[in-house]
């Protein structure tokens, strides 16, 4: 797809697209949560509350909304294919509701039990809504604007992240009772709150709606905001047929393979490999050492202020988010593929030097060695936003066809929730026992990822969802291919005229 399609001239798209920030508002949960982790362990009223964690005690406070993950994904995929996207969405903004309000009032008696049953929910929301959100923002963008849209949404984990950490500097600084720490704990249900109330006014997916034969709806929705309302618009008929004829061509392949559809093809199994590497990489290439555990990491390199703990824990998310956000809007023309191999690279060079320099200050207490710790910690997340978190739910929504999509997310989450608990559970072990040597398995990790994305990832960019089938099915594949496309033909502007490289 060459041409640009100027949203902003089509009323109905435009008015779409509008609706899409609330969507986007189900990525801050799990950033806000890890943020104000970190927020919290420079609190001395929440270390007295809590008395003073370290170790494995620390490790299951962050590790718990793994748990509660994993414990709703196996149910996440029939509850965005049987109930919808929406529905899916706003089951998940509830329990995160929970969550947050049974971590806020925890008692002080016995806090623990209250505390990580909250956390618990938290992950279990969190991720029934990661596992619907992506879905719905996919299936409702117009094929020029898919990449982008998805990939945005994945970025608003940083606004979640920078909420926290400003929040939780403010009470620092203007708090000194238990307060200090309940406030932004129960600010958790502002992001969930604020999408459950607009999420009834944004459209269901059409890929959905077809797939519970409601044909009439999904052909309404591409007419309105696909074909700005025009009854006769090319494209947005095209594009109905496209998608019915492959939902039901893929549906027929895989009436009797349930889950097994997803390593019932060469194609499959190759999706599946990439979306394991894509979640396990966006979960353990350092990054979770910053993520939750920031504070062991600036302790280790003299910087022990809460004030300035907190600052840099809120400078850090600012600087990652627009990172990030402006990479958001490049994926189209720079491609996926190049996006991910220049963040491994970058992000090994910039972990090795870390390592190096915590090395040196830990031997010398050099302040000179802490200060470039500190500057390769915002290099790092710098190079790790050219793909790291954007592209971790657009990739993997986009390499899936319809009938895989949401079981295929499901894995991506397992992955990344497995992931998670590992980062989260043993991070400040290591941490605690081997300090600044622990940094030598992330320098490796690193060095697999970029062998692996140079290697094996494929390149997404252009096709749309339906189309980027041939890229990995061959004999397998299951797309209808309608004349519009044959032709090479949809315009630049409304839709009509497009190339698309077989």
């Amino acid at each position: 797809m060459s041409d640009e399609l100027s949203w902003w001239k089509q009323p109905n798209l435009r008015r779409l697209y509008l609706m899409l920030p609330f969507l986007f508002l189900g990525s801050t949960t799990l950033g806000y949560d890890g943020s104000l982790l970190n927020g919290l362990q420079s609190m001395e009223t929440w270390q007295d509350f809590f008395k003073h964690p370290v170790g494995s005690n620390l490790g299951i406070y962050g590790a718990m909304p793994g748990f509660g993950g994993l414990a709703v994904l196996p149910f996440a995929p029939y509850i965005a294919d049987n109930l919808g996207r929406r529905n899916g969405t706003a089951i998940g903004c509830l329990f995160v509701l929970l969550g947050a309000l049974l971590q806020s009032f925890s008692s002080a008696s016995n806090p623990q039990p209250m505390y990580l049953a909250g956390r618990f929910f938290i992950g279990f929301g969190g991720n029934l809504s990661n596992g619907t959100c992506p879905l719905l923002i996919t299936e409702v963008s117009h094929p020029r604007h898919r990449g982008r849209t998805t990939t945005i949404y994945n970025t608003l984990w940083y606004l979640g992240a920078i909420i926290a950490a400003w929040v939780s500097y403010g009470t620092i600084v203007h708090l000194a009772d238990n307060l200090q720490w309940r406030l932004p704990t129960g600010l958790q249900c502002a992001m969930p709150g604020i999408q459950l109330l607009f999420l009834w006014f944004i459209p269901e997916s059409p890929r959905y709606l077809i797939s519970k034969e409601r044909d009439d709806e999904a052909l309404a929705f591409l007419i309105k905001y696909h074909g700005n309302g025009d009854p006769d618009n090319a494209f947005a008929k095209w594009e109905y047929n496209e998608i019915r004829e492959t939902l039901h061509m893929e549906k027929a392949a895989a009436a009797k393979s349930g889950w097994y559809e997803l390593v019932r093809t060469p194609g499959n199994r190759k999706r599946c490999i990439l979306i394991i590497c894509t979640a396990v990489f966006s979960q353990c290439s350092g990054n979770g050492l910053v993520s939750y555990y920031l504070s062991p990491v600036l302790k280790s390199i003299g910087i022990i202020e809460p004030t300035k703990q907190t600052l840099i824990n809120g400078g850090l998310t600012i600087w990652s988010w627009l990172v990030s956000l402006a990479f958001a809007f490049a994926v189209d023309k720079i491609g996926r593929r190049i996006l991910f191999l220049t963040a491994g690279i970058g992000m090994l060079i910039a972990f090795t030097v870390w390592t190096a320099c915590s090395a040196v200050y830990a031997k010398s207490g050099s302040s000179q060695a802490g200060s470039a710790v500190l500057a390769m910690i915002f290099l790092f997340f710098g190079v790790a936003g050219l793909a790291w978190p954007g592209l971790t739910v657009s990739y993997t929504v986009e390499i899936l066809p319809y009938n895989i999509r949401a079981k295929g997310l499901t894995l991506c989450f397992v992955f990344t929730a497995l992931s998670g608990i590992f980062n989260q559970y043993v991070n400040p072990i290591g941490l605690l026992n081997l300090a600044w040597k622990y940094y030598f398995v992330y320098i490796v990790v690193l060095v697999i990822e970029c062998l692996v994305i140079y290697f094996y990832f494929v390149e997404t960019r252009g096709p749309t969802l339906e189309e980027i089938a041939l890229l990995f099915d061959r004999d397998d594949v299951h797309v209808a291919v309608g004349p519009i496309v044959e032709k090479g033909q949809i315009d630049s502007e409304d839709g009509h005229i497009e190339t698309v490289s077989k």
